[in-house]
């Protein structure tokens, strides 16, 4: 574990540097059974070796070729997804009931935040991404490479109303394992990361981006937005 910055009394940021998948999961899981009402929210920042990662529903046939990459089943939300080298992941260990009292209906305008903060975080390197009905997620809207996936989203909310998994972003990366799988289910689909659109970021800036505008739209309470 790098540093824990702490941007506020009720939220913890960790950068966790290059973590092998499975030890960020269990780390997930434990957090999440140990948490008490007084336990701060947090946001774990990591990059993983490359692993695929199943979600609750995944069909397995989306993996058409893993080429010796691990495959793991996990408990968030969404079918099958790539994470490996040059992609920002912020795992988002949070409790719902603290932005509102009624958290599973918090939890879709939760996941729509997360999507604005990519957006966000994308424009100020002068990338335009939108959401897409149906398919958790950014997409590039505009250019040659438009409909293209740049960043991943899949949650697993537990029914008291605490939350981990996350979101990826795709900084510089080896694109190449996307197309061994049919990304999110879907056969076919481009996906693209920051340097293939001509953008040299690093990843820490881009990291500490992605989570400052996390940290900006989800501290601010359900109904004063």
């Amino acid at each position: 574990m790098q540093a824990v910055l702490t941007p506020s009394p009720s939220l913890r940021i960790l950068h966790r540097g290059l973590e092998d998948y499975q030890q960020s999961f269990d780390a997930m899981r434990a957090f999440t059974d140990a948490r008490t009402a007084d336990t701060p929210n947090e946001f774990w920042i990591v990059e993983h070796p490359p692993v695929y990662t199943l979600g609750l529903g995944a069909d397995v046939g989306h993996v058409l070729n893993p080429n010796g990459i691990p495959v793991v089943q996990t408990d968030r939300g969404g079918e099958v997804t790539y994470h490996g080298p040059g992609q920002v992941v912020i795992y988002l260990m949070m409790d719902l009931r603290r932005s509102h009292p009624k958290a599973r209906l918090y939890a879709r305008e939760f996941v729509h935040k997360i999507e604005q903060a990519v957006i966000d975080t994308l424009a100020r390197w002068q990338i335009h991404g939108e959401r897409k009905e149906g398919a958790p997620g950014i997409y590039l809207s505009d250019g040659s490479h438009k409909g293209a996936k740049i960043a991943a989203l899949g949650l697993k909310v537990r029914g008291n109303g605490c939350t981990y998994h996350g979101v990826s972003l795709n900084v510089d990366m080896d694109l190449a394992p996307f197309s061994w799988i049919n990304p999110c289910g879907y056969a076919g689909m481009e996906t693209i990361d920051m340097k293939t659109l001509g953008v040299t970021a690093a990843l820490a800036d881009v990291q500490q981006a992605l989570a400052q505008r996390l940290h900006e739209l989800l501290s601010v309470p359900a109904d004063l937005t």
